[in-house]
């Protein structure tokens, strides 16, 4: 049920047609688990919290440290060397007091995964390992699970949804991961501080569509270069 205050709060996105008070009582309802706090999950914390999903769960086991700040926006110097989850949770909480808010202060792996995930209806995907992301798309399958997904590195960025509704899962794309020794990453390659902004924010943006029920990206893979401003979207 839409109180007062959630109208107060929510009433622009409540203006458009496509969501009406029935799309923000979807958001209220709506259970999202986040894996990774860092420059991904940032901003999807922020606008999921902001635009109103009830229940938010956060994983991360990793502190804060000095170099995270340039793009992991939710933390400031008085958080180094506090744990990523704990002050996510707190600063999210102070953006909307009306949610409720998870954090789970531990290393996703085999043992803890169903556990973690089975009480949440979608699941995004921020991790920085394809470890991990095998490990959440697996899971995410065994639990038939919504999973989004994104990546970035330098000025490019990936996203899709997985798992929706019957379609496919990232090992329909990249069946088998890597050679972790064959993979860039941005600790040895960097990346610009707004790039994860910007794909943790079309992250975002997709889930609350998928909770509200407007239309998705379907067995689609967008690739975004944001050097050249090059948008692509690639059938699987």
């Amino acid at each position: 049920m839409i109180t007062i205050p959630d109208f107060l709060r929510y009433s622009r996105q409540m203006m458009l047609p496509e969501i009406t008070e029935t799309g923000q009582e979807k958001l209220k309802n709506a259970k999202v688990l986040v894996i990774g706090a860092g420059g991904l999950g940032c901003p999807i914390l922020q606008y999921l919290a902001t635009a109103g999903v009830g229940t938010i769960g956060i994983v991360d086991f990793d502190v804060i440290e000095l170099h995270n700040l340039h793009r992991q926006i939710l933390y400031t110097e008085q958080h180094i060397g506090q744990a990523k989850a704990t002050i996510a949770r707190s600063v999210i909480s102070l953006l909307n007091p009306l949610i409720n808010c998870l954090a789970f202060e531990e290393k996703l792996t085999p043992e803890n995964a169903n556990h973690i995930l089975q009480d949440f209806d979608i699941i995004i995907d921020g991790s920085d390992n394809f470890a991990t992301r095998y490990l959440v798309n697996d899971t995410c399958l065994a639990l038939q699970k919504t999973l989004v997904y994104g990546s970035i590195l330098t000025f490019e960025g990936q996203m899709a949804v997985f798992n929706h509704n019957g379609s496919k899962n990232l090992r329909a794309l990249f069946p088998e991961p890597p050679n972790p020794e064959d993979v860039p990453n941005c600790s040895l390659n960097g990346v610009l501080g707004t790039l994860p902004g910007i794909i943790g924010t079309m992250m975002g943006h997709e889930t609350l569509k998928l909770i509200i029920g407007l239309p998705s990206l379907e067995n689609e893979l967008v690739v975004f270069n944001t050097l050249r401003w090059d948008f692509t979207k690639l059938k699987f």
